[in-house]
């Protein structure tokens, strides 16, 4: 019978087996209460699944950062839920959590109303009073996609029929609701709680690609408690009030119109601005002996495909074709110029470190949906600069980027600085040993700091392991900014 280990090290034993659930409430009461699923040997997994053999079991709670996932991801069946029995002519595709919250993608003809998510919201609270049981099924596959078909949902059928044979078919049932999950879930619908609110609407194209169907993405916000909850939307309103693209109209600073979509013209006083930033960057650079350089803003498609940028970042790059037939592209980063300036003559080993640095227009095709403000664009000028330097100097020269670039956030007041660092992508290019090497030189440059850092696994750029520099702003917003790579 079952040996279950505990986080703590201590074990139970069991002469039957037993629920997640059962095992919660022969912790505590307290625990049972607040627990809303379980992680067995790594695996999140259902409280109501059995566990018949030993293994390591951690209870999840709703306060934990899994847990408010879980939370989150609950609600948006919820929300399909309540669209469903309110317009039952809608279809349903995915509904992920999300960083403070969760979304749905819908079918249908009519657009939602903000009168809608009124209702939407409403029902959501009915269908927790109601406290559905929550129970996971595992179907036949050709059966689930007869059965989604039968209903009209075509999207759902889809995306099972894409599943791998070897993967088993979970539906996740609640009242009259049935949705495609792997899960896990809650025990019951009113396990949810009422700590949720609905936001805002947008549109999204089935599976992000902008050739296929327009959805309505309905967005919700959702927290283990009402007292998060208030938190959260009283941030919200903050940051409403701050939004830089209001400010930026009211002080005549910028504008944007969709003669550019995702480009910035700038005004007098904002222009001021913004060459002050970069005197004070250039003199920053200065002091820290980098060379300033300026490269072209135009390329042969050529030398993107020999730095890897072509294959690997195409898709963001604005292309044409001359009259000669050479196909070119606007930079997407700075990298290749760098490259070249630096191969250009003779260099002995007595000219490094090699630092370069420019202020560099760079364009990349980003989707309409990603844009915000000045904070995600299409055109922007990027503070860039690249070392080159021995085997030897790699290490040292990582630590003194990170003390350069601690300093400057500093200098603008933000003093809570989050590094997260992210090692070698499935897809890269470049000999293991060369990536050891790297790895190893940022992780020496981030602990010489003394700060904390977070690990990424996988989030590298293709071409090398980063460091990223996150900044929380005054009403406790997160912004990643530069990058040590």
């Amino acid at each position: 019978m079952p040996r279950i280990t505990l986080p703590d090290g201590s074990a139970r034993h069991f002469d039957t087996p037993v629920s997640g659930s059962e095992l919660a409430a022969s912790i505590g009461a307290g625990l049972a209460k607040a627990a809303v699923a379980m992680r067995v040997d790594g695996h999140d997994r259902d409280l109501s699944a059995p566990l018949t053999e030993d293994a390591r079991v951690e209870i999840i709670t709703r306060d934990s950062e899994a847990g408010l996932e879980l939370l989150r991801h609950d609600a948006a069946h919820v929300m399909a839920e309540a669209v469903k029995e309110l317009y039952p002519e809608t279809q349903v595709t995915i509904g992920p959590a999300i960083e403070n919250g969760f979304y749905y993608d819908f079918a249908r003809d009519e657009p939602f109303t903000p009168e809608d998510l009124e209702a939407i919201e409403a029902r959501m609270h009915e269908i927790v009073d109601r406290d559905e049981t929550i129970v996971r099924e595992e179907w036949d596959r050709e059966a689930a996609v007869a059965f989604f078909r039968d209903q009209g949902e075509a999207y759902k059928a889809e995306i099972i029929a894409s599943i791998p044979s070897d993967e088993p078919v979970s539906l996740y049932r609640q009242g009259e609701f049935i949705d495609l999950c792997r899960g896990p879930h809650l025990p019951s619908t009113g396990r949810l709680g009422h700590a949720f609110k609905l936001t805002k609407l947008a549109g999204a194209y089935w599976r992000g690609d902008a050739a296929n169907e327009m959805l309505q993405r309905v967005y919700g916000t959702a927290w283990a408690n009402e007292k998060q909850l208030k938190a959260y939307l009283t941030q919200i309103e903050e940051a409403e009030r701050r939004d830089h693209r209001k400010l930026g109209r009211q002080m005549d600073l910028f504008h944007f119109q969709d003669d550019a979509v995702g480009s910035v013209f700038w005004h007098p006083r904002g222009w001021a601005l913004f060459q002050g930033l970069i005197d004070y960057m250039r003199r920053r650079q200065q002091e820290a002996d980098y060379v300033e350089i300026n490269t072209p803003d135009i390329m042969d498609r050529s030398l993107w495909e020999t730095s890897g940028h072509w294959q690997s970042y195409g898709h963001h790059m604005y292309v044409t074709e001359t009259a000669d037939e050479r196909v070119w592209a606007l930079k997407p980063m700075n990298c290749p110029g760098h490259v070249a300036v630096f191969r250009h003559g003779l260099k002995s080993y007595r000219d490094l470190p090699f630092r370069t640095a420019e202020f560099g227009k760079v364009h990349r095709y980003e989707p309409s949906g990603a844009l915000h403000g000045l904070l995600r664009v299409r055109h922007f000028t990027q503070d860039d600069a690249h070392i080159f330097c021995t085997e030897d100097q790699l290490t040292e020269e990582a630590i003194e980027v990170c003390r350069l670039v601690l300093s400057i956030y500093r200098d603008f007041g933000f003093e809570d600085v989050r590094i997260k660092f992210a090692d070698r992508p499935e897809s890269r290019i470049g000999e293991d040993a060369i990536w050891d090497q790297a790895e190893n030189a940022l992780k020496a440059a981030i602990e010489s700091t003394g700060l904390e850092y977070t690990y990424n696994p996988g989030e590298g750029a293709f071409y090398g392991p980063k460091l990223e520099f996150v900044l929380r702003d005054a009403i406790g917003r997160d912004w990643q900014c530069g990058t040590l790579q």
